[in-house]
């Protein structure tokens, strides 16, 4: 006899929405949309169809013009779509509104960000940066909140606190961000004690783009088993291992992945946890040189660690998943321009050696592709610094 009572969860089906305008151009859009339907993926829906629209500005009370509302309402009353999710972080006007009209879950970028955090917390130490984030993001939007949560029991956007708390005055929402913001210093306080026990050995710290393959470099270099995964955000809590290459021991940290629109709030409650990147002797800024948009990655990671004032500072740059990238070779008598597309592996690696001073490895993590290449790398500068502080020492590899 069949179970008539099936407890299997169908998957939220999902629309997604952006915008061409002044500061972000058509090719521009399409890869943050591909971003985009990868954390919705992450989030457990299932990204269905995209709409984009060119705009001089967002539209004060909707985000997008009459039109494309329209037909974004046909579109979900046609295809019975649960959520519809925006590139663009939404005021809290632009969130009723489009809620009222289109008669669906409306989520942002942001509040996609946000649940994908929520459910990959493990520790209370993340689970309260998130719960902050959370709260700091829902302050504002208050107002919509209620009757959002009336109709919406659960689901992607929703994993957040609860509705009974919501259902407070905007007094006890802020005293609750300051009681989160107290637990956050207490435990800053206990890490930067930890930090501090750990004396003065060389600090490695591995940064980059989320989903660039930090966590598989981390099990190689430790031989630890950090949880690594093919999508967003697999690493929130900072990994922090002793590792030995030749003689020389030295602390190697996994780090929360960076992200185009990475969400102010995450960056402001998350900042303890990046104190691991201020205070490394070393990074190590992976990219997936398989990516189409790898520069555009790497450009999003050193912005970051410019606003963390973690420039100053030895950055290796390590080009990930040579064993993946590909390339469109051309024709000997084709005129057209070269372009990134069009390069070689080699040809990459000479551009980049040329542009960095030879601070530039290629390597696969999955392959073993180069590993020793890295070591010796991460030897060599290690024990520049080491000899500085304990001077006198004779290191043989």
């Amino acid at each position: 006899m069949s179970n008539l009572h099936s407890t299997e969860v169908v998957p939220e089906k999902a629309i997604l929405i952006g915008v061409i305008n002044q500061q972000q151009g058509e090719r521009q859009v399409n890869d943050y949309l591909l971003e985009l339907a990868f954390l919705t993926e992450t989030a457990g829906a299932v990204p269905v169809k995209t709409f984009i629209q060119r705009l001089d500005s967002s539209h004060p009370r909707t985000f997008v013009g009459t039109g494309k509302l329209t037909e974004i309402q046909l579109y979900i009353k046609e295809n019975k779509i649960d959520l519809v999710i925006f590139d663009d972080e939404l005021t809290a006007t632009q969130l009723r509104n489009l809620e009222k009209a289109l008669e669906a879950k409306i989520i942002d970028r942001t509040n996609l960000i946000l649940d994908i955090f929520a459910k990959r917390a493990k520790t209370s130490y993340a689970k309260t940066q998130v719960e902050l984030a959370q709260y700091q993001y829902l302050l504002p939007r208050l107002t919509r909140m209620w009757t959002h949560l009336e109709r919406q029991q659960g689901g992607i956007g929703m994993r957040g606190p609860g509705e009974s708390e919501l259902e407070t005055d905007r007094r006890i929402i802020r005293d609750k961000i300051d009681d989160l913001k107290e637990d956050l210093k207490r435990i800053d306080r206990q890490m930067s004690t930890q930090r501090k026990g750990r004396g003065n050995i060389v600090r490695v710290a591995l940064v980059g783009y989320t989903n660039v393959g930090k966590s598989t470099i981390m099990n190689m270099l430790s031989k630890s088993d950090v949880f690594a995964e093919n999508k967003l955000f697999a690493t929130l809590d900072t990994t922090v291992r002793k590792v030995v290459i030749g003689n020389l021991p030295f602390l190697l940290s996994d780090t929360v992945g960076f992200i185009r629109k990475l969400p102010h709030q995450l960056v402001e409650s998350f900042k303890s946890t990046l104190d691991e990147v201020r205070e490394a002797d070393i990074l190590l800024h992976i990219a997936d040189i398989s990516h189409p948009d790898f520069e555009d990655q790497i450009a999003v990671v050193n912005q970051t660690l410019a606003d963390l004032k973690a420039t100053n500072k030895k950055i290796i740059l390590v080009f990930n998943k040579v064993d993946a990238y590909t390339y469109t070779a051309k024709d000997d008598d084709d005129l057209t321009p070269i372009t990134k597309e069009n390069l070689s592996l080699d040809d990459l690696k000479q551009l980049w050696t040329n542009k960095l001073d030879n601070q530039s490895l290629f390597i696969s993590a999955i392959e073993k592709t180069n590993i020793e290449e890295l070591r010796n790398t991460l030897y060599e500068e290690a024990k520049k610094i080491h000899i500085q502080r304990y001077p006198g020492e004779v290191f043989l590899y």
